[in-house]
């Protein structure tokens, strides 16, 4: 398998369902070809959520094999390049996160650079887009997960966060039935605001006006194997109802 076939997985590609389920943050992997496998960084820090989106892959499988949905996933760390921010976007790759400095993405050459975009995020892309293109009125459902408290914050509340902007078509539904749910605190481009233009939403959903919505989970609440299958389980009906009242 070669650097780039390894930018990637793919679950499921065989499942009929018209959705397609990512996960851009899925893996703290960092390639053997990038500073031999290191950002110089100790392994507790490629355990937090600078490095990956902690528990997010675990829900998305799940929900893939309940929706009968194809799930991709990346498979290198947002550290090493950020699959969901355009090319030209100054924080493709971190120099500081969340107070952590990366060593290995200061004074980064144009090389590195390079190599990083053909053998990590283009390949990604590459994949996505295919499987987008190989459905029928493709839907793309992007699965996240965020810290409850960054460095010198407050606690963030939420227990689940829509992002939407330039498309409400499911979002805004999706929202208002998870606001339902007498449990749960649902927000409303939390805790984030919307999208950036070139993210992975923007590139593959809002440029060809296929519906999709974005959902952040609190990663504290599906760190467990356990907790990711709860989660699916009780997001893939309300899913459903939404795209069929919705779409």
């Amino acid at each position: 398998m070669t650097s780039r076939e390894m930018a990637y997985q793919i679950d499921g590609v065989d499942r009929p369902s018209n959705i397609v389920i990512t996960c851009d943050h899925a893996s703290n992997r960092v390639p053997p070809q990038v500073n031999s496998g290191s950002l110089g960084l100790p392994p507790a820090e490629m355990e937090r959520h600078i490095a990956y989106d902690v528990g997010a892959a675990g829900v998305a499988g799940h929900l893939g094999a309940l929706m009968d949905a194809p799930v991709i996933g990346a498979n290198f760390s947002r550290l090493v390049i950020d699959p969901n921010r355009g090319e030209d976007d100054p924080t493709l790759i971190m120099q500081i996160y969340d107070g952590t400095i990366i060593p290995a993405n200061r004074n980064l050459p144009a090389a590195y650079l390079r190599w990083r975009l053909e053998n990590c995020y283009r390949p990604y892309h590459a994949a996505l887009a295919g499987l987008l293109d190989s459905r029928t009125r493709p839907i793309m459902i992007a699965i996240h997960s965020f810290t409850p408290r960054l460095n010198g914050h407050a606690m963030r509340p939420w227990h689940i966060g829509i992002l939407h902007e330039k498309d409400q078509r499911l979002a805004l539904p999706l929202l208002a039935r998870l606001r339902a749910e007498p449990d749960l605190c649902a927000g409303e481009n939390e805790p984030y605001g919307g999208h950036l233009d070139g993210d992975s939403i923007d590139r593959h959903a809002i440029r060809h006006d296929r519906p999709n919505v974005l959902i952040e989970l609190r990663n504290d609440l599906i760190r467990t194997p356990e907790q990711q299958r709860h989660w699916a389980a009780r997001l893939a009906p309300i899913l459903h109802e939404v795209m069929e009242k919705a779409l």
